[in-house]
């Protein structure tokens, strides 16, 4: 039974805690039994790297590791204090990404966190956004992160035209359930000529930006070489943020609407307006 079968009663969001000030956090003794560290004093070993990348990011250690004691009763029901730690979801992602990548459930939480801590800074950084600008923004960064995909991919092995639209369609096919660009295509009802990510909501763009930068470092952090190799890292990736979507209780990409407006009619509008603007200040 793999770590992710024998630990999915147990998962990340069942664990998430909540503070006096509605803030997500986890405590370390939990983690610890999700991540399947036995003793304490190796996960400890994580949590020091992790304050190590916290502090060299510039954040403070104190604001995301919080040290503190709790009673936990013995098997003769007396009990016994424990040290332990309060983490805030930055602080979860730095361990993640510290913890033995060896360890399937390592990955499940690297994806559950990196796509947490980016649904939180897209929130704050679109929470003024409408509908039509939040589109904008999510594919334009898509965009952006589509080319060093690509590049990532094309280190691997992934070199004609043929071989990255196959590579591209193992990642829809893991995160649409099965469902591969042509599907996705005919589902929304699109011509020949009209880009799938041209024609998604934000929250259907935001699960494959997630799909796009978790592949992207996957294939660089573990050098991922050959073609089949690339697929299945992108299809595994993409399957990932899916399952991580359904245990957040979201709904699945294949399910959510699609917009009326094309992202190309939006930057029509947006450019029309700026020509308007430019129009009328002189």
């Amino acid at each position: 039974m793999g770590e992710i079968e024998k630990y999915s009663e147990h998962t990340f969001e069942q664990f998430r805690q909540v503070n006096e000030f509605g803030e997500d956090f986890w405590y370390a003794r939990d983690l610890q039994k999700i991540l399947n560290y036995k003793q304490w004093r190796n996960f400890l070993k994580v949590i020091e790297k992790a304050k190590e990348a916290c502090k060299n990011s510039g954040q403070m250690v104190s604001d995301h590791f919080a040290e503190v004691s709790k009673m936990v009763e013995l098997g003769s029901g007396a009990k016994r204090k424990i040290d332990d730690y309060e983490l805030s979801r930055y602080a979860c992602y730095l361990i993640v990404q510290n913890a033995d990548p060896k360890k399937e459930i390592v990955a499940l939480g690297q994806t559950y966190f990196a796509v947490q801590t980016r649904k939180q800074e897209l929130q704050e950084q679109f929470e003024t956004l409408d509908e039509d600008r939040k589109r904008l923004a999510i594919r334009k960064e898509l965009r952006e992160h589509n080319k060093s995909l690509a590049e990532a991919a094309k280190n691997a092995g992934v070199e004609t035209s043929l071989d990255y639209a196959i590579f591209q369609n193992h990642g829809y096919k893991g995160l649409y359930g099965g469902l591969g660009a042509k599907e996705i295509h005919q589902r929304k009802g699109l011509k020949k000529n009209q880009q799938i990510l041209d024609h998604m909501g934000s929250t259907e763009l935001a699960a494959n930006l997630f799909r796009a930068t978790q592949a992207d470092e996957k294939l660089r952090r573990e050098n991922i070489q050959g073609k089949a190799n690339a697929n299945r890292t992108h299809f595994e990736v993409g399957a990932k943020v899916r399952q991580t979507i359904q245990e957040l209780g979201g709904t699945m990409p294949e399910d959510l609407p699609t917009p009326e407006k094309s992202i190309k009619q939006i930057e029509r509008m947006e450019q029309k307006k700026l020509l308007d603007k430019d129009e009328e200040s002189k």
